[in-house]
């Protein structure tokens, strides 16, 4: 019955005004005009501004951006008034907000990466570790790249643990190093050849796991 949302209505009192902001400042184009509209692409929803003759409930858009500090700044200079500062939220986010001619918010904001955030996340443990163990792993990920970090960081794991069960053990540091080279795609193993080193191990002594 229902096929998702595709607008979002935006009244405002200066229709011209209004298309030259959405489109010379966030960057989105017009799709469709009519009579007292137009409709602003967003490249996921459209956003319809509506020609009013007075805004009575202002509203509040969120607009996903590459640079918050660049974006808030942009909007600055091209009319934009600050409502906070680029800042961080504790929804692992960092966001500035600013309001159009209109009076309506716009959020800009982008996720923070895992280098971003002040702390490591937690193993997704099931099993026994040792402590000497975890940290090894966690200093092996540090390696990953942020963007595929949470990934690795499950899928690692999981390995590691499979490994574990079939030995009977506690995850070790031997463990964790056999799992860390065998969670990777084997074509793309001689990367872990330098986080191995500067950990302090010799990627020679683990050939068969890279060979696997």
């Amino acid at each position: 019955m229902f096929f998702g949302i595709t607008h979002v209505d935006m009244p405002v009192t200066n229709l011209l005004r209004a298309e030259k902001f959405w489109s010379d400042i966030i960057g989105f184009h017009a799709a469709k005009r009519g009579e007292g509209f137009v409709d602003m692409d967003s490249g996921s929803i459209v956003l319809r501004l509506l020609q009013v003759s007075r805004v009575q409930h202002p509203v509040t858009v969120r607009v996903q951006v590459y640079n918050v500090q660049e974006a808030f700044a942009i909007a600055l200079q091209q009319g934009a008034q600050a409502v906070s500062e680029p800042q961080r939220s504790d929804a692992l986010e960092l966001f500035a907000g600013v309001t159009d001619p209109d009076g309506h918010t716009l959020l800009l904001w982008r996720e923070l990466t895992e280098d971003e955030y002040g702390f490591t996340p937690e193993l997704p443990k099931a099993g026994e570790w040792h402590n000497d163990a975890e940290e090894l792993l966690v200093a092996l990920l540090s390696h990953v790249p942020a963007l595929f970090r949470a990934l690795a960081r499950r899928k690692t794991t999981r390995v590691i643990e499979e490994i574990a069960g079939y030995a009977n053990s506690a995850v070790t540091r031997e463990l964790v190093i056999r799992g860390f080279i065998m969670a990777s795609a084997k074509v793309t193993r001689f990367r872990l050849v330098e986080p191995l080193r500067q950990n302090g191990i010799n990627p020679d002594d683990y050939q068969a796991e890279f060979d696997a």
